[in-house]
C-alpha cells in the first residue's frame, strides 16, 4: 500500500481479509487490497487495544511523522529506508518468490500501466540472472 492509504485506513474499512481503499490513488472511488490473515488479525488487536472507534483513524499521524517511524527503523537496522521503499521492496520480493507478474502489477502495486510496475522493479544484476538462469535451465 502507499503511505497515504495506509494512514487514511479506519477500522470500517476492514472486512476479514480486504481492506477497503476510498479515493485512491487511481482517481477510482475505492479499491480492494487483500491482506494475509495475521495482518487482519494484528490490526484488530490493535484497534481493540486502542479502543479506536469505527470512523477514527488507525494511524492519526500525519505523512511526515510516519515517514520519520520508517526512516527511524531504517536507522535501527543501518540502512537508509523511506515508506516508499517498503512498497519497492514488497514488489521486489514477490517477484523474486516467483509471483505472476501480473499479479504484483495488478493486485500488489495496483498500477494501470504494466510499465509503471518494470520500471519499479529496477535492474536485475548479473549474479541474479545467472542464478535464475541456472535454475532454469540446470
Amino acid at each position: 500500500m502507499r503511505i497515504g492509504e495506509v494512514l487514511k485506513l479506519t477500522p470500517k474499512d476492514i472486512n476479514h481479509r480486504k481492506l477497503l481503499l476510498r479515493d485512491p490513488k487511481s482517481g477510482k472511488e475505492q479499491e480492494i487490497i487483500f491482506i494475509p490473515q495475521k495482518v487482519t488479525d494484528r490490526l484488530k488487536e490493535y484497534i481493540r487495544a486502542e479502543n479506536i472507534s469505527e470512523d477514527q483513524r488507525i494511524f492519526p499521524i500525519c505523512y511526515g511523522a510516519a515517514r520519520a517511524v520508517v526512516k527511524n527503523a531504517g536507522a535501527m537496522v543501518g540502512i537508509h529506508l523511506r515508506p516508499h521503499d517498503l512498497r519497492r521492496h514488497a514488489a521486489t520480493y514477490a517477484s523474486r518468490s516467483g509471483v505472476p507478474f501480473e499479479i504484483i502489477s495488478k493486485v500488489i502495486l495496483r498500477h494501470s500501466h504494466i510499465a509503471t510496475t518494470q520500471m519499479y522493479l529496477g535492474k536485475i544484476s548479473d549474479c541474479e540472472a545467472m542464478r535464475w538462469i541456472e535454475s532454469i535451465y540446470a
